[in-house]
């Protein structure tokens, strides 16, 4: 029997970003639009459009100011004052030990205590040795505060980034009568953020647009991290090195299903764009992965984003931009509730072959409800926090022995 813990919380679907878009907000532009909770909520607009970017050594720190596509700049003090930069040497002095690769860290202000936690966590148990870069992301800028309490914790670089409003933002042509009795439908469903625009614009950023941020250009591989994750296990080798070695473009530790009633028309948006671009579905794709009848119906299968390690080159590529493209055009986000990990799944299992997508069995991870927790010899030689017999992997819900079923 699976562990009680996981049955009640699959009911949920997919959750990314738990902890990121429950606060009520304000609204300009379109009016005033349902959030998870109360119809009358608002959706929270960001007053400034650059970004800061913020570079962190052992004993040095610097300030960037860059223009923003409304070209608009704030004024940045320096921090700390006396902070000069040598993130240059920082990477030729370890390049050919590591890959071309950044952590990416979607928070707001008020989720610092969940990030210092995620950081603290990854730091100890990996980065510590390797010394990544951090890419914080926020549609607002962070407080002297928030970077702060994170410039503490590592000696990597850090860069603190404010996501432009039109990559974040409910785009204007969305015919908001009908997003807004979509919502009020799944809210009185209780579907979990049935009601919210602003995890709507979450898992939009994150499907679309994240990989485009400035902050990121420079970088091919990305872990994601969340606020109030954990990490249980020491890593003592270099998984982006890994995805680069072996050809990996896309990776993860937990599979489950989708709350079906959150992307009612996704499937049919997908055999639409798999007929007017077949040109872009792999030979070699993972296509039982995501479903039981060779392409018919979506089983619901996903790999959850909270974690994933990825190529950006895949995402920035002409088979991924045209499906997002095609997916936009629908509206999904907006008149349903289309989450950033089916979207990602469906993709990585389409257009890479399946030897391409990489199951990381002894990382340790765990995002509310849920966690892998690896046994044997790789829980003892990780030194595991966590007990190898409580893990997500073979209870009735998740999608791994599908995926291990494709080699």
């Amino acid at each position: 029997m699976p562990p009680k813990r996981y049955i009640i919380p699959l009911v949920l679907g997919t959750v990314t970003s738990l902890h990121y878009f429950l606060s009520p907000s304000s609204s300009t532009g379109y009016g005033r639009l349902a959030s998870f909770g109360s119809l009358q909520e608002q959706l929270r607009l960001p007053s400034l459009t650059n970004t800061t970017s913020i570079t962190t050594s052992t004993t040095t720190l610097t300030t960037t100011s860059t223009t923003s596509t409304t070209s608009t700049t704030a004024a940045v003090e320096p921090y700390p004052s006396n902070a000069t930069d040598v993130s240059q040497s920082f990477h030729n002095d370890t390049q050919e030990h590591r890959a071309n690769a950044t952590f990416v860290f979607l928070a707001r202000n008020s989720d610092i205590n969940g990030v210092v936690a995620s950081v603290q966590s990854m730091e100890d148990r990996f980065n510590r040795k390797y010394k990544y870069p951090w890419v914080f992301l926020n549609d607002e800028p962070f407080t002297e505060e928030f970077k702060r309490r994170v410039s503490i914790l590592t000696d990597a670089p850090i860069s603190f980034g404010l996501i432009p409003p039109e990559h974040w933002h409910q785009p204007e042509w969305i015919d908001e009568d009908r997003a807004r009795m979509g919502r009020q439908r799944m809210m009185i469903k209780g579907i979990i953020y049935g009601g919210s625009v602003p995890y709507r614009n979450m898992c939009r950023f994150n499907s679309g647009f994240f990989f485009k941020h400035e902050l990121l250009q420079p970088y091919r591989y990305y872990w994601r991290v969340e606020p109030s994750v954990k990490f249980f296990c020491d890593l003592n080798y270099d998984p982006f090195l890994y995805m680069e070695e072996h050809d990996k473009v896309y990776s993860f530790t937990i599979s489950l299903e989708e709350h079906e009633p959150t992307v009612p028309t996704l499937w049919d948006s997908v055999k639409e764009f798999i007929d007017q671009y077949p040109q872009f579905i792999e030979p070699q794709n993972s296509m039982d992965f995501l479903s039981n009848d060779g392409g018919k119906k979506y089983n619901l299968c996903h790999y959850w984003s909270n974690f994933e390690i990825a190529d950006m080159d895949f995402w920035r590529g002409e088979a991924y931009t045209k499906f997002f493209e095609f997916l936009e055009e629908k509206g999904g986000w907006y008149y349903e509730r289309w989450g950033d990990a089916p979207v990602h799944s469906i993709a990585a299992s389409l257009f890479a072959r399946r030897d391409q997508i990489h199951f990381f069995r002894d990382i340790g991870y765990r995002h509310e409800n849920f966690q892998h927790c690896p046994s044997g010899d790789q829980w003892s030689e990780g030194r595991c926090a966590c007990d190898s017999q409580d893990s997500f992997d073979y209870t009735d819900h998740s999608c791994l022995k599908r995926f291990e079923s494709l080699f």
